[in-house]
């Protein structure tokens, strides 16, 4: 994976001009999607860790998207966020900095069930910077390593 947002140094992140893009358009996301609250989140060198809630109280429903599709309009759901959240990075990053940025394909969701595992994956994603020297996504790593952990 490019490492696009920056370094971690001492354990801590420093996040380049392109991480800081990232990190622009993650904190606008509440702004501009009513429905998202942000909770604990890092942009790390090569990955971004957020979480998010979703505001079930946002109307969905209109006669014309109901017609059309039997679900509803799919503008206020996880997927349709993180396709605005990156579009816009990416129309930034590639405008200012690098034209040859790309995200990786796909994103990783989970949903977060109660209290102790909000508490576990929150502390896991404050962490994640003083664990970069043994993270996975840290091309850093050997393999091997990471294996006998």
């Amino acid at each position: 994976m490019v490492e696009w947002f920056g370094d971690v140094v001492e354990g801590k992140m420093q996040l380049n001009q392109i991480g800081k893009i990232v990190a622009e358009e993650w904190i606008k996301t509440p702004i501009i999607r009513d429905y998202i609250e942000l909770y604990e989140w890092v942009v790390m060198p090569n990955h971004f860790h957020g979480i998010i809630g979703i505001n079930d109280n946002v109307e969905t429903h209109s006669y014309a998207s109901l017609r059309t599709n039997r679900f509803g309009p799919q503008k206020h759901n996880l997927s349709s966020m993180v396709r605005g959240f990156k579009g816009a990075c990416t129309k930034r990053i590639r405008k200012d900095h690098n034209p040859k940025f790309a995200w990786q394909s796909r994103f990783w969701d989970h949903i977060i069930r109660n209290e102790h595992s909000f508490k576990r994956i929150t502390k896991y994603i404050r962490l994640n910077p003083q664990n970069w020297e043994r993270d996975k996504n840290n091309r850093n790593v050997d393999s091997d390593f990471i294996n006998h952990l």
